[in-house]
C-alpha cells in the first residue's frame, strides 16, 4: 500500500473508498474521497484494501513542468489567459493532499482541453494566491499585465481568478483601464477534482465571452445549478452572494448583462453596452491604498472610528438610505476636517443613499460626507482608491489618455459620476 493507491478503508462501521494520500504522521491514514473532501482515520484500528494500486503519480515536486505546445491558428482571435490563482487554478498536489493554487495559465489549457480550437492563446501569470490574499498592489500590476496583452495585439483577455474577491478586482480593473476589447473574470467554486466541478464550463464560456463584442469588464460564472448557461456580470454591479453554489455571484438589482450558452458558445447580451473598439486604450492604474470601508451596526463602538484617523478615505456601510448612530456625526466630522475622505453607501442589497429625508441624513451632508448613489459598497470602496489617486491631477492624467483620470475637479466629483456603470441614475428594476 503506497500514496497514490485506489484503497477502500474500514474502520468500525464506516467505509471510506478514494486515494491514499501521504500522512504527516505514521498513526493516520489519509484518503481523497470521490467527493473531493480529505478524511483521517486511526491507521491501528482501521482494514484497508487496495483496490487499484498507483492509480495517481505522486513524485516528490522536484520534476520538472512539462512544455506545452499550443499550434497557432490565423483564422482564430487571440485571447491572453492571465492567471492570479484561485480554485479555477488549482488542482490536488497529492504530496500533501492539498488544494493548491499552481497552475500557470499553460497548465489551465492542458487541464481544460474544450479550450482548444476556440482561439489562440497567450498564457500569463501575475500572481499565484489565494484570492484573500488579494492587495492593491496587484490590482495594479494585473491592470498594467491586461494593458500589455490588448497592447500587444490581444482580442480579449481572461482572468482567472479566486471567487472569494473576484468583484473588487473586477472593479479595480474597470476604474484603471480603458479598454477596446473585452477583459473577462471567472473562477470557479469547485476544484477540478471534484465531479461536480464548474472549471471546465466557466473557463470555456469566458473565453467565448471575450471573443464576444462587449468592450467591458466582466464576470463569467454559472449562471444557475445547471451546466447549460453561464451568467455575464457588468464587474462594478456584481456581488457574491452564496458561499459554495456554482451560481454563487448575481447582479445586484438587475438580471445579469448577458450569458453564454456552453453548448452553442452564442453570446448574447440584455442591455446596452460599450461595443469592441468603441474606446481606445488607456490605462490609470494608481490607487490609494489609504481607504477603508466600515460597515455600522446598532451599538458599535464609536472607538471604531479612531482606527481609520489619518486615512486618506473611509467608506461607510450605513443602514437604510444611509445612516449612522448621531452620536457618531460628530467624529465624521472631525474626520473629514483631518482630511478623510467619507462615502456613504447602504448595507441594504438594492435602493440607493438618500440623506435628504431625514435629519440625520442632512446632518451627516453637513458633516462632509459624500453620498455613493446606488453603489455597492465593496465597489464605492475601490472606487474611492482610484479617485483619491486620480481625480484631481487633471493635466498629467489627460496627457496620459486614460478615460476617466482627469476628467473631474476632485473626488466628489468623481464619486458623483458613473465610471464604469457602477451608479445608476435611477434605482428602480432593470430588464
Amino acid at each position: 500500500m503506497n500514496p497514490g493507491d485506489r484503497v477502500r478503508v474500514e474502520r468500525g462501521a464506516r467505509t471510506y473508498e478514494g486515494v491514499l494520500l501521504p500522512s504527516s504522521t505514521d498513526d493516520n491514514l489519509v484518503v481523497k474521497l470521490e467527493g473531493g473532501y480529505n478524511v483521517g482515520v486511526d491507521r491501528a484500528a482501521a482494514d484497508v484494501e487496495v483496490l487499484e494500486p498507483d492509480v495517481y503519480d505522486v513524485g516528490n515536486g522536484d520534476e520538472d513542468e512539462a512544455s506545452s505546445e499550443v499550434e497557432f491558428d490565423d483564422d482564430l482571435p487571440t485571447i491572453a489567459l492571465i492567471s492570479t490563482g484561485g480554485t479555477i487554478a488549482s488542482t490536488v498536489d497529492y504530496r500533501t493532499g492539498a488544494v493548491t493554487a499552481q497552475f500557470d495559465a499553460e497548465d489551465v489549457l492542458r487541464a481544460v482541453p474544450d479550450l482548444a480550437g476556440r482561439a489562440n492563446y497567450r498564457g500569463r501569470v501575475v500572481a499565484n494566491i489565494l484570492s484573500e490574499n488579494m492587495e492593491p498592489s496587484i490590482w495594479r500590476d494585473l491592470a498594467e499585465a491586461v494593458h500589455e496583452e490588448i497592447a500587444a495585439g490581444a482580442d480579449g483577455v481572461v482572468v482567472m481568478h479566486g471567487t472569494d474577491t473576484m468583484q473588487y478586482s473586477a472593479a479595480a480593473l474597470a476604474f484603471a483601464l480603458e479598454t477596446p476589447v473585452p477583459i473577462v473574470f471567472t473562477g470557479s467554486q469547485r476544484s477540478a477534482d471534484r465531479p461536480s466541478s464548474d472549471n471546465v464550463m466557466n473557463a470555456v464560456c469566458a473565453v467565448e465571452a471575450a471573443k464576444s463584442d462587449c468592450a467591458e469588464v466582466l464576470v463569467c460564472m454559472h449562471a444557475s445549478e445547471s451546466d447549460d448557461v453561464c451568467a455575464l456580470h457588468r464587474g462594478t454591479r456584481v456581488r457574491k452572494n452564496h458561499t459554495s453554489r456554482r451560481d454563487a455571484f448575481e447582479t445586484v438589482g438587475a438580471k445579469p448583462l448577458g450569458e453564454v450558452d456552453y453548448e452553442t458558445g452564442e453570446v448574447t447580451f440584455r442591455r446596452d453596452h460599450r461595443e469592441r473598439g468603441e474606446s481606445d486604450l488607456a490605462i490609470a492604474p494608481d490607487l490609494e491604498d489609504e481607504v477603508e470601508l466600515l460597515k455600522f451596526t446598532p451599538g458599535m463602538d464609536p472607538a471604531l472610528l479612531d482606527v481609520v484617523e489619518g486615512k486618506a478615505g473611509l467608506v461607510l456601510e450605513g443602514t437604510g438610505l444611509g445612516h449612522v448612530h448621531t452620536d457618531l456625526i460628530p467624529r465624521i466630522e472631525a474626520l473629514v476636517d483631518d482630511g478623510t475622505t467619507v462615502v456613504m453607501t447602504s448595507q441594504c442589497l438594492e435602493g440607493r443613499v438618500c440623506d435628504r429625508v431625514y435629519d440625520t441624513g442632512r446632518d451627516l451632508l453637513d458633516a462632509g460626507v459624500i453620498e455613493a448613489g446606488d453603489t455597492l459598497p465593496g465597489t464605492a470602496t475601490v472606487k474611492l482608491m482610484w479617485a483619491l489617486a486620480n481625480a484631481d491631477d487633471g493635466a498629467e492624467r489627460s496627457a496620459a489618455g486614460g478615460r476617466n483620470a482627469g476628467r473631474f475637479d476632485d473626488v466628489e466629483e468623481a464619486m458623483g459620476t458613473s465610471l464604469a456603470g457602477e451608479l445608476q441614475e435611477r434605482s428602480v428594476p432593470w430588464e
